[in-house]
């Protein structure tokens, strides 16, 4: 797949769903950021009423984009180190965690990003997908549909695998993780899965 076999750029009322129904439907997307990106193979969903969401306990100076326009990036950083990327989704206080991509475009600048060479590592994740596409917080608040972003509707169907979320402590049983089935660009394989070969 290259950005040629995408569909039609999204369109801002994609985000008015909430964020499950967003979260599924980004898988097989294309990501662009100044040209360097590829397909979202992972995401997941917050809401609200969710322990493990920003958005839990009300509007803060911090999470406040969550809180705006659906369609815009929400990006923060974790352990002081890392940049997270984020869509906003339709109800106040709920966003979709960007967690991996399948490499496409701009690979070369990737690499001298990350310092690493196999495509399997360079966006299995949200620091290193951010870290790769030369994501940080200045984005934050910014319109997903405008440049330095562009994102792509899948151009076609995708198996899609459901599961727990990752690396949080609260909210551990909510199914809302979603991935491209198989997918080797995944952050962690789902349970009963196994990264396909090649």
């Amino acid at each position: 797949m290259t950005i040629f076999d995408a569909g039609p750029a999204l369109e801002e009322s994609f985000f008015q769903h909430k964020a499950p129904t967003i979260a599924r439907g980004l898988i097989g997307a294309t990501l662009l950021i100044n040209g360097v990106g590829g397909r979202i193979v992972e995401t997941e969903a917050y809401d609200i009423s969710d322990p493990a969401s920003h958005s839990f306990g009300g509007q803060k100076r911090r999470n406040a984009v969550m809180f705006g326009p659906p369609g815009h990036a929400y990006i923060y950083r974790i352990y002081g180190l890392h940049w997270c990327l984020n869509a906003v989704a339709g109800e106040a206080g709920s966003a979709v965690l960007i967690r991996a991509l399948e490499p496409l475009e701009g690979i070369g600048q990737m690499v001298v990003r990350r310092g690493i060479s196999d495509p399997r590592l360079l966006c299995s994740g949200p620091g290193r997908l951010c870290q790769a596409l030369g994501i940080d917080g200045s984005l934050n608040g910014a319109p997903l549909g405008d440049a330095p972003f562009q994102l792509f509707a899948p151009g076609g169907e995708s198996p899609i695998t459901e599961g727990r979320r990752i690396g949080i402590r609260v909210g551990v049983d909510t199914p809302w993780r979603f991935g491209l089935s198989n997918s080797p660009f995944l952050s962690r394989p789902f349970a009963g899965e196994g990264f396909a070969a090649g």
